[in-house]
């Protein structure tokens, strides 16, 4: 999902042709090229989400993450990790499966577990940025291990992918077999299959429980009402565009902002690394702050407050950059990653409740794709800062 593509993106940022400083611009050129893929694909998937089979869904997302990761290693050793343009553009053609890959998963694991306990998202979400941080602690330690050694940011990044690769893999059995057999997870999908969900018989099914096949054999299935997409979205507006404003800031400054404009400091090459490992560790802190109710923000007026204050970051990060030193650099994207893993926890475990599953499933898929339309749109934007600076 969100963090997963992590393990890709830090471990090739370094390596041959995506070196920082380079005229190709990775860390920008490599998340345009995920998001129009992860935001049509997952656009199609939110239309049609009432008829599509989530333990098909999510098995070919985690096994498209799983291939195409392997896809990366197969690449540099056929390349002898020499870099150049037919590799790089093979890199981007890898990069856009992971966005279908993550359409899948992402759409498909959150619309599900809305219909069970919000604690299952917040759980679902920490572990996205879980994933961010261990990204950048072993980042950091293949940075350490083999920046003095021959050919080391080579070494690095294989060994970085060969990890990625082992627990994609890991993913795809953990969903296929195990996940399915939860008890809550199987006593929520039953729940969702009385209130008239057609989308999860294929994981009951896994888990050898028959309930919608004997119905329909009797004939007493009994078609249920539900809210369309269109009444759900209209009824959820405000979290849409809260989903939308949260991703667009975050993603017009992180990663490329943070990787290529904060200029020359006493870190040296390990200053945006070190930027990111912040980031990562703060938006995996602040997505556990919810689980306590006191300080959990539920106002819908609030969240708005919240949401559009954040943008008041934009001149900070550009002044910051300019005039001031790493260590105020170092506050604002940790207060970055902060206001980010705590305001899409708040939104998305708030904004399913008083649903019915079905209708729980599909506000799941309406919010995630309102995340990603931000996520693309923030990552055109951060091209932005490119201007007056000599890149065009």
């Amino acid at each position: 999902m969100e963090n997963i593509k992590q393990w890709w993106f830090a471990g090739f940022l370094d390596w041959g042709p995506l070196s920082r400083g380079t005229r190709y611009h990775p860390s920008r050129v490599l998340t345009l090229v995920y998001q129009p893929f992860a935001f049509g694909t997952t656009a199609v998937l939110t239309y049609n989400e009432s008829k599509i089979n989530t333990r098909l869904r999510n098995l070919i997302g985690y096994t498209l993450f799983f291939g195409s990761t392997l896809l990366l290693l197969v690449l540099d050793l056929a390349t002898s990790g020499k870099g150049g343009v037919g590799p790089y553009i093979g890199i981007c053609a890898i990069v856009s499966t992971f966005g279908i890959a993550s359409a899948n998963v992402q759409g498909g694991m959150v619309g599900e577990l809305s219909f069970m306990l919000p604690e299952l998202i917040q759980s679902f979400l920490a572990g996205l940025a879980a994933a961010g941080t261990l990204t950048s602690v072993l980042r950091l330690l293949t940075k350490a291990a083999f920046e003095k050694s021959d050919n080391g940011l080579r070494k690095g990044a294989m060994l970085f992918l060969a990890i990625s690769t082992f627990i994609a893999f890991l993913c795809v059995i953990l969903y296929a077999f195990f996940f399915p057999r939860l008890p809550i997870v199987m006593f929520y999908r039953s729940k969702a299959a009385s209130e008239g969900s057609k989308t999860v018989s294929s994981d009951l099914a896994a888990a050898g429980i028959q309930v919608d096949a004997d119905q329909e054999a009797k004939g007493d299935a009994k078609p249920q009402e539900r809210l369309s997409s269109k009444q759900l979205f209209f009824q959820n507006i405000d979290y849409a565009i809260d989903l939308f404003l949260i991703y667009v800031l975050t993603l017009s400054i992180f990663p490329g902002f943070i990787y290529e404009n904060t200029g020359a400091h006493q870190l040296g090459s390990w200053y945006p690394l070190v930027l990111i490992a912040v980031y990562n560790a703060w938006d995996f802190i602040s997505r556990y702050i919810p689980l306590v109710q006191c300080l959990k923000m539920e106002s819908r007026k609030g969240l708005m407050i919240a949401v559009f204050s954040r943008f008041l970051l934009v001149p900070a990060f550009y002044f910051t950059a300019k005039y001031g030193d790493q260590g105020w650099m170092i506050i604002l994207t940790s207060f970055l990653g902060l206001s980010n893993g705590y305001l899409t926890v708040c939104v998305l475990t708030i904004a399913p409740k008083g649903y019915k599953g079905p209708e729980q499933n599909a506000l799941g898929n309406l919010l995630v794709l309102c995340l990603l339309g931000g996520l693309f749109a923030g990552v055109a934007l951060d091209w932005l800062w490119l201007i007056g600076n000599g890149h065009f």
